[in-house]
């Protein structure tokens, strides 16, 4: 189930903002909020950004807080908000902790969001890694994989086409219970799975429409792409996955200041010559990141991104 154009490396973007983490947060995203986020999100649908992204964490822990920060939006209250405000850009969840919440749940959540966006809705799942969440929560973080898996099937179940669905699974289990108002992409929104580990890999190949890798480095992405493709084609899937990859950060031009030595710099067609080698991998969409001191110099950089830098990643056959 693909979503996005085939035959191009499109591009999509994490929000700020909405989650400030010491890794990639930049500092004036501290004292921002709604009329900035808005900004950012009005200008990736206006650009021809394929998607918007927003985190998941319901509670950070003391113990992570000094890295992680506590500053995380809820994404469907997030992506419902920007979806009024927005027109054609997709909205995705990178990634709902899916297996923190039951499958009902987060399908009349992601649904009326579908719904409302006029089928808008990437459902990105994880398996999530701060077990204090899970433990307040009541559950099970060492059986996080195998609930996740399982919400995934029960999930495809309750957002696909019919309106009283049947699922019968180890911990889950629901039958003539019906949902409205249903997701308008059929037969069911596309769902991504995000993480790295080798379980994340198969769980992405054998049950993902799509795999969002989180941040294997260049050198890493080949092998995980063959990986996921031959686990795909032993469970006998035709349909490809849609492959991202997390770039490097970027600026377009010289930004004549110290952007961190990963950061990619300089004229748009070195830019987009680098990210082509993404395709060259197989990958079929980049999340990408800018540097930026405020909201106006980060639309400045999309703008320029969406007008210089996109029209060389060119046709990938």
């Amino acid at each position: 189930m693909r979503v996005l154009p085939r035959g191009r490396l499109n591009y999509g973007m994490q929000l700020p903002i909405q989650s400030q983490s010491t890794l990639y947060a930049e500092s004036w995203e501290a004292a921002a909020g709604p009329a900035e986020l808005l900004a950012v999100a009005r200008a990736a649908d206006r650009l021809g950004f394929a998607y918007l992204a927003v985190c998941d964490h319901v509670a950070i822990p003391r113990r992570l807080a000094a890295a992680m920060g506590t500053v995380w939006y809820d994404p469907v209250a997030t992506l419902g908000w920007l979806a009024a405000a927005t027109e054609r850009v997709l909205l995705l969840s990178h990634v709902a902790v899916a297996a923190l919440r039951h499958p009902l749940l987060t399908a009349k959540q992601y649904a009326t969001l579908d719904h409302l966006s006029g089928g808008r809705l990437i459902l990105g799942v994880g398996a999530g890694h701060v077990r204090e969440e899970f433990e307040a929560l009541g559950v099970d973080f060492a059986r996080r994989g195998a609930l996740l898996d399982e919400t995934v099937d029960a999930l495809k179940a309750a957002l696909g086409p019919e309106e009283f669905p049947d699922f019968h699974g180890e911990r889950f289990a629901f039958s003539g219970l019906g949902q409205a108002p249903r997701p308008v992409r059929t037969p069911r929104p596309p769902l991504w799975v995000g993480g790295s580990s080798p379980a994340a890999v198969r769980r992405a190949a054998v049950r993902g429409d799509g795999w969002l890798p989180q941040g294997d480095p260049r050198d890493r992405l080949p092998g995980q792409i063959a990986r996921l493709r031959a686990l795909r084609e032993e469970a006998g899937i035709e349909e490809p996955a849609e492959i991202g990859a997390i770039t490097e950060p970027l600026y377009v031009g010289e930004p004549g200041r110290d952007v961190g030595r990963r950061t990619l710099t300089g004229e748009p067609e070195r830019l987009a010559e680098s990210l082509r080698a993404y395709a060259a991998m197989g990958v079929d969409q980049i999340q990408v990141r800018f540097r930026c001191r405020d909201h106006i110099e980060l639309t400045d950089q999309m703008a320029a991104f969406a007008a210089d830098v996109a029209p060389h990643l060119g046709d990938q056959g």
